[in-house]
């Protein structure tokens, strides 16, 4: 990217992101958002942090740090987590099935710049009057009292930036579903494909609900009706039902991926064939279906009854079988390899006891009437974070190191990757291992102070101690990234040198049509098949032709823009004269973008089979 702004200019290149459809550039798009909001998410975790290191401490006040907790906890799931790995799934999942693009480069596009004008609505709730202060899940009994507009910015935040992850999760499972290259079956796909391909699917079934449940909650802060108001005939238990239908899945959401990481790096970094392929499928597509019958265990305590209760209890504990399988052949695949302990294989040896850790925790969770000791204490603060962070921040630093050279054509510091993960892993385990006690002993979540003598400090300081050296190792990371980006070690095609599937084949960056060639795809791992039979590319489907490519756009940002805009009018509607206007204007700017994309002639251009011929010696021709 430096390259290209130093030969181009920083306006030339400004223009070719804001309008770029290529799924490589989106890819690094997805990738600085989401490095940035989890800056942001990390600084606010420091910060309760920094709160709760001493008994009654008045680093921030009661009222700020329910912002600052909402807000963390918003910011990683929906603005850090879900974006990191989308990053991920753009810049590999069309190059490990044999593509030349995802299925529809325009929507593509949208759904980044949606959920870029929607996190960036929310944050500006910082500056606009207050964050929102109602906890990540905004329950309605707390969100509906909440005065000011921070509940109004979650709402149409989170509405505008989950359009676009849902358009997001469509495009993927077109892409699988069609885009195969030829001999690419189903039961020939690499395991982060698949995990993409079944996390999409959640995508699809589960954000409706959520949708749904913040337009309600929007109704009734902005135009008082009365869906969730007791007095006046609601429920609020209602929203619990919808959030925790779309919330429990998002877990699966984001460790799916993950899985799919970590399924990729074992192999490579053992030098053997992962173990159980079908097996591994399987279980897969078991936790994405049992993902959706277990969301009532977050509501044990809400009066649902003894037989709705156990019925979740035991599908709950019914989701740790598929997951123990996965443990099972991620240890036999490590299990007589020849093991590199590169930085993406140290991430992806530390998750296998960390998230076991997490599971154990659940299992004693999902048990109804022990339920009533752990819940609201810090012990689900530990689980929860021995699962999210334990598991997709450990993948998405696992698949950071891994697939950074493919990205970018340079080497990440392998030196720093190990300072930065022996930093953070130690620091994680302090913070969050000594959590589990707390809660024992005790303590209750989302409370922003405790007095001297109830035992917590040592363990709190502890914890707080813990949380500095993760910050600790972020900042040697990004430190890594800055001058690795600078004057890091050039990557060829294959830079780890047992790369078992497609995206391995081609140039490190990937050219723009991906494949020169699609290739013909004749085994598992299809280049480990070609490498065994001593061929020193992959077998082409097609004579080299031109290829077609989707023209640049900059209809998804103004789109976008214009949600961003309309949702100010929303929010002020009934408090300045100036929001209906607002509003129109806002929905005008989308709608007349919309209009002008139907009506437009689109055919994009041909890159000529004799412009392609240069590529040779990069080793693009397979």
């Amino acid at each position: 990217m430096s390259t290209i702004a130093k030969n181009r200019g920083f306006g030339a290149v400004l223009w070719d992101y804001l309008t770029t459809v290529d799924h490589k550039k989106i890819a690094v798009l997805y990738l600085v958002c989401g490095g940035f909001f989890f800056i942001i998410g990390g600084l606010e975790a420091m910060f309760i942090r920094i709160q709760l290191s001493l008994p009654e401490n008045d680093f921030v006040s009661a009222g700020l740090y329910n912002e600052i907790m909402t807000m963390h906890g918003t910011t990683m799931i929906f603005l850090a987590a879900m974006p990191l790995l989308f990053a991920f799934m753009n810049a590999v999942v069309p190059l490990q099935i044999g593509a030349r693009d995802v299925a529809f480069p325009f929507l593509n596009s949208l759904g980044f710049w949606l959920f870029f004008f929607g996190g960036i609505f929310l944050n500006l709730s910082w500056f606009l009057g207050g964050a929102p202060d109602a906890g990540w899940t905004s329950y309605a009994s707390v969100s509906l009292e909440s005065p000011g507009h921070g509940i109004d910015f979650y709402v149409l935040g989170l509405q505008i930036s989950g359009i676009g992850t849902l358009i997001a999760g469509i495009n993927f499972l077109v892409t699988i579903i069609n885009m195969r290259a030829p001999g690419m079956t189903y039961m020939r796909l690499p395991l982060f494909t698949w995990t993409t391909f079944v996390a999409s699917a959640l995508i699809l079934f589960a954000f409706p609900p959520l949708t749904v449940a913040l337009a309600l909650m929007m109704f009734d802060r902005l135009f008082d009706t009365a869906f969730f108001v007791p007095r006046l005939g609601g429920n609020t238990v209602i929203w619990e039902h919808l959030f925790w239908i779309f919330g429990h899945p998002e877990v699966y959401i984001l460790i799916l991926p993950a899985f799919g990481i970590f399924s990729e790096v074992l192999p490579v970094f053992s030098r053997k064939r992962l173990f159980g392929y079908s097996s591994m499928v399987f279980a897969i597509v078991l936790i994405g279906f049992l993902g959706f019958m277990v969301w009532a265990h977050h509501m044990f305590t809400s009066g649902l009854g003894p037989i709705a209760n156990a019925v979740f209890a035991i599908a709950t504990m019914a989701i740790a079988v598929p997951t123990g399988i996965k443990v099972f052949n991620w240890l036999l695949t490590i299990w007589g390899g020849s093991i590199r302990f590169t930085t993406p294989m140290l991430w992806s040896i530390a998750f296998i006891p960390t998230f076991v850790m997490g599971g154990v925790t659940g299992v004693m969770l999902a048990a109804a009437t022990a339920d009533y000791q752990y819940h609201d204490t810090y012990f689900v603060v530990a689980h929860f974070h021995y699962v999210i962070v334990g598991g997709v921040i450990f993948g998405l630093f696992a698949g950071l190191h891994y697939w950074w050279p493919k990205m970018f054509g340079r080497m990440l510091n392998d030196f720093l990757g190990k300072i930065t993960f022996v930093l953070f892993f130690t620091g994680f385990h302090l913070t969050f291992f000594i959590q589990h006690f707390l809660g024992l002993w005790g303590m209750q979540r989302r409370v922003f102070t405790f007095l001297p003598g109830q035992g917590f400090e040592t363990a709190n300081l502890v914890s707080t101690t813990g949380a500095f050296l993760m910050a600790a190792g972020t900042i040697v990371l990004f430190y890594n990234i800055i001058i690795t980006t600078m004057r890091g070690a050039k990557a060829g095609n294959d830079p780890w040198e047992d790369g078992r599937t497609l995206e391995w084949a081609i140039s490190s960056p990937a050219p723009e049509y991906n494949f020169k060639q699609l290739p013909l795809v004749k085994g598992l791992d299809p280049l480990w098949v070609e490498k065994r039979k001593g061929n020193p590319g992959l077998s082409p489907a097609e004579p080299v032709g031109d290829i077609h490519m989707p023209n640049r756009s900059i209809f998804p940002f103004i789109m976008s823009f214009g949600l961003f805009v309309s949702a100010f009018g929303f929010m002020y509607r009934s408090e300045v004269s100036w929001g209906l206007p607002v509003i129109l204007i806002g929905l005008a700017i989308t709608f007349l973008c919309m209009l002008l994309r139907s009506v437009l002639d689109d055919h994009g251009y041909h890159i000529h089979k004799e412009d392609l011929a240069d590529d040779d010696d990069k080793g693009v021709k397979i």
